[in-house]
């Protein structure tokens, strides 16, 4: 949570999982301050969450792409969007659509691998970790 527990931070991966990698359009889209935005980058680039690459030299311009530890969030942002969405906006809002590449609207939803059914917080038991020798 030290991590992702910052709402800028978690703005800034929504727009990192819609394909925004550059600075200034984090910065126009998020109306973020460029230094709070700056520090943002920098712990998330730190953590292995995003990788700074270069595509300019002259001036030196650096994007910010997903790492596969970060493309690994996408599930939890979903959610909490999804429940963003489901919870706090206005009902008669428009609300954006999820569209898997097979053309219909994702409606995802967390399941058990096992068996399939929905995972409700009332139907799981958490198990204290094996230890490891």
């Amino acid at each position: 949570m030290e991590i992702l527990g910052e709402r800028w931070t978690f703005l800034i991966l929504h727009e990192a999982f819609h394909g925004v990698r550059r600075f200034s359009q984090i910065q126009r889209n998020l109306g973020i301050a460029r230094n709070i935005l700056s520090a943002r980058l920098q712990l998330l680039v730190r953590t292995g969450i995003l990788e700074k690459r270069r595509y300019q030299d002259e001036p030196e311009r650096y994007e910010y792409r997903l790492s596969e530890m970060g493309r690994g969030l996408y599930p939890a942002v979903v959610a909490i969007t999804r429940w963003g969405d489901e919870h706090l906006v206005d009902h008669d809002a428009a609300r954006p659509v999820l569209r898997h590449s097979c053309g219909h609207a994702a409606d995802p939803v967390l399941v058990c691998g096992h068996c399939g059914e929905p995972l409700d917080p009332r139907a799981v038991t958490p198990e204290p970790a094996a230890a490891t020798v």
